[in-house]
């Protein structure tokens, strides 16, 4: 990778940090699209899937008191199972669908999320739980993005957004570690070939972008930066998946 395209993910990962600490997610939804687009389907999840974890785990300290810890084992349990078997399916499939998939789970989820707002609809009970968190591991390890999923969840279970984005936090960082585990114990050699002194200066660009997210967040209301997210989103996962389905048909 050259050192211009390594700057460039490096502020890609500061603003998706950013928004991580100021709307609860979005990291993974403005990253993983651009990503695959620079290094590419596998390598590009995992280091979405890597960088999820140090910016989770980093943020969990700062807001421990609102995390809902029962909410939080209802959601992380099936996400383990979910994260496992699409950690198996993504090691196996081919470049283009891979990516072509990244594409489409991200647009799928940010138009539900759009739709949802709007609904009217309420879901309660422990099984949608388990349901939104399945889906969140299916597709945190096949795609990098586990966010719409239970973004939906908490959509419809009128789930406050305080201590919806505090247990996101533990949440990702769980199931973002198991599924970089399951891919490397799998295939080490989907690990991004980046110099020593590049990975130093990911987490560091992670840690400046939470804290200017804190910043940013006395200024900055939740829903204008969720809104950000999505547009953002919308338009690198449209140039993905024209991308990806370019190199289905080439």
């Amino acid at each position: 990778m050259t050192i211009a395209l390594f700057i460039l993910v490096l502020g890609l990962i500061v603003v998706g940090a950013i928004a991580q600490r100021i709307a609860g997610l979005g990291f993974a939804l403005l990253v993983s699209p651009f990503l695959v687009l620079i290094l590419g389907p596998h390598e590009g999840v995992l280091l979405i899937n890597i960088c999820g974890v140090v910016s989770s785990t980093l943020i969990v300290p700062r807001v421990w008191k609102d995390i809902d810890w029962g909410m939080f084992r209802w959601l992380t349990i099936p996400a383990v199972f979910g994260s496992v078997g699409g950690s198996i399916a993504a090691v196996g499939l081919p470049s283009a669908p891979l990516a072509v998939t990244v594409a489409a789970v991200v647009l799928a989820g940010l138009t539900a999320s759009l739709v949802l707002q709007r609904s009217s609809v309420m879901v309660t009970g422990n099984r949608s739980k388990a349901v939104a968190g399945f889906s969140a591991g299916l597709t945190n390890s096949m795609a990098g993005v586990g966010g719409p999923a239970v973004s939906a969840y908490a959509l419809l279970a009128r789930w406050p957004q305080r201590p919806f984005a505090a247990t996101l936090q533990p949440f990702f960082a769980v199931i973002g570690s198991v599924t970089v585990l399951v891919k490397l114990l799998i295939d080490p050699g989907q690990v991004p070939p980046l110099e020593t002194w590049m990975w130093v200066l990911i987490p560091v660009s992670i840690i400046l972008g939470i804290f200017t997210g804190e910043r940013l967040a006395r200024y900055i209301h939740d829903r204008h930066a969720r809104f950000a997210v999505i547009v953002i989103a919308f338009l690198g996962a449209a140039t993905a998946l024209i991308k990806g389905i370019a190199d289905l048909l080439a």
